[in-house]
């Protein structure tokens, strides 16, 4: 049974007293009192638990929305730009939309909207996954009678219908001939305020992202060790506290901490190294591009190309994780992009120390195959002849190898034989 009382100070009072279940609050107008008064009453019949006023009433979609942001804002874990944009986009869409009315065929026509839009696969299959967490999380947090199922359903028949798919792995790798166009065209640029020649050589250096580049600080820099400490790194499962050291490498054709150190003749003021609005590094970036008619150029794509670099230049798979910042290797190879005719400079410029390795090796394998130990190396000038001549065969087959040719060379010259000693006898 409700009763709503009239306050001296001219609010309502009501108070619901219902199955051994007590609850009151007050409010300005007595037509909001009588509202709630009944919705509590309901709540109570049905066994659910009775809800305050100002979580009351959540009836349509927008409210479940304004919930979960300020639940999550009250734990400290705020959305970020990503997830904002999307809630946001989600509430202009469907926020007038009661949450009982978002069923199977609702969700469906809404992702057939999104699609005429020029929403992608990977955009609308992030839309139904904020969907269904804004409403699990009203159902489980508040009590909120709403159901899940038509989310799962509407993401079956969207896929079914190609509209919801999984990303494509993106190859673009900048060419030699782009990277020098884009650096004379930022070099040349006199009205140009950002520094935007330096940072994109920085980008292909460290494979830093924009808003990393842009975040990293003086104080955080170790010139001894040529190392920097990256802040709050990007990580699907890690948002905050997530600080990595990044080694500042000579190894993508530029050469990083040389890149800051110029940086800092030019901004000697700050901590930041490069105090520059992300949006604006990208945005000019977007607009070089355009003017010089390079098509389909992202700035993040200068990531992809450092990735590639560096495993180019012959580092292993966990050597350039500690670079980019990736904890699953699985990840990282889609910022792998090789390229084929690499590989045929790899070969004919093998590094040195892997030469070295192959003729020590090389040379362990003769010495086992002509069992010469170690007490019989230190022998007669006659022994080490024989072993010598011995050897011709296996060095010629060793040549033909280190040489990579078909045919082994000609036969190395025999050595000759040294002359041996003649002994003396004095008589006494």
């Amino acid at each position: 049974m409700a009763t709503i009382t009239r306050l001296r100070s001219g609010h309502w009072r009501v108070q619901v007293r219902r199955k051994q279940s007590y609850v009151s609050e007050t409010f300005l107008r007595h037509e909001d009192a009588r509202k709630w008064a009944i919705a509590t009453e309901r709540r109570i019949d049905l066994g659910e638990s009775t809800l305050k006023r100002a979580k009351a009433d959540p009836t349509t979609f927008a409210h479940l929305v304004d919930l979960h942001v300020n639940d999550m804002c009250e734990v400290g874990k705020a959305p970020r730009r990503s997830k904002e944009f999307t809630l946001n986009a989600l509430k202009d869409k469907l926020g007038k939309v009661k949450h009982k009315d978002l069923a199977r065929e609702r969700l469906i026509q809404f992702g057939k909207d999104r699609a005429k839009e020029g929403a992608g696969p990977v955009t609308l299959s992030a839309d139904l996954g904020y969907l269904k967490l804004v409403l699990t999380h009203a159902a489980a947090v508040h009590g909120v009678a709403v159901k899940v199922e038509p989310v799962d359903l509407a993401r079956v028949a969207l896929k079914r219908l190609g509209l919801i798919g999984k990303s494509r792995c993106r190859d673009r790798r900048p060419t030699a001939d782009e990277i020098k166009r884009l650096l004379d065209h930022f070099d040349n640029n006199r009205f140009l305020m950002i520094p935007m020649g330096r940072i994109v050589r920085f980008a292909i250096a460290s494979a830093m992202r924009q808003e990393e580049i842009c975040r990293i600080r003086w104080s955080d820099v170790d010139i001894t060790d040529r190392v920097v400490l990256v802040r709050d790194r990007k990580d699907p499962r890690e948002k905050d506290g997530n600080n990595q050291r990044v080694p500042l490498l000579d190894l993508a054709g530029f050469d990083a901490l040389r890149l800051i150190r110029q940086q800092r003749k030019r901004w000697p003021r700050g901590d930041l190294i490069f105090p520059y609005n992300p949006r604006s590094v990208g945005t000019a970036f977007r607009r070089a591009c355009r003017e010089l008619k390079i098509e389909d150029l992202h700035f993040h794509d200068l990531r992809h190309e450092a990735t590639s670099r560096l495993f180019e230049a012959g580092l292993r798979i966990e050597e350039v994780a500690l670079v980019t910042g990736h904890r699953d290797w699985k990840m990282l190879k889609r910022y792998t992009h090789l390229r084929p005719e690499h590989l045929h400079r790899d070969k004919a410029k093998r590094p040195a120390e892997d030469m070295a390795e192959v003729v020590r090796a090389a040379v362990r394998s003769l010495a086992a195959e002509l069992h010469v130990s170690p007490a019989q190396q230190v022998s007669s000038i006659d022994a080490k002849a024989a072993t010598l001549r011995e050897a011709a065969p296996l060095l010629q087959q060793l040549a033909a190898l280190l040489l990579d040719q078909d045919s082994p060379p000609p036969p190395a010259p025999t050595p000759p034989a040294s002359p041996r000693p003649t002994l003396t006898v004095v008589p006494r």
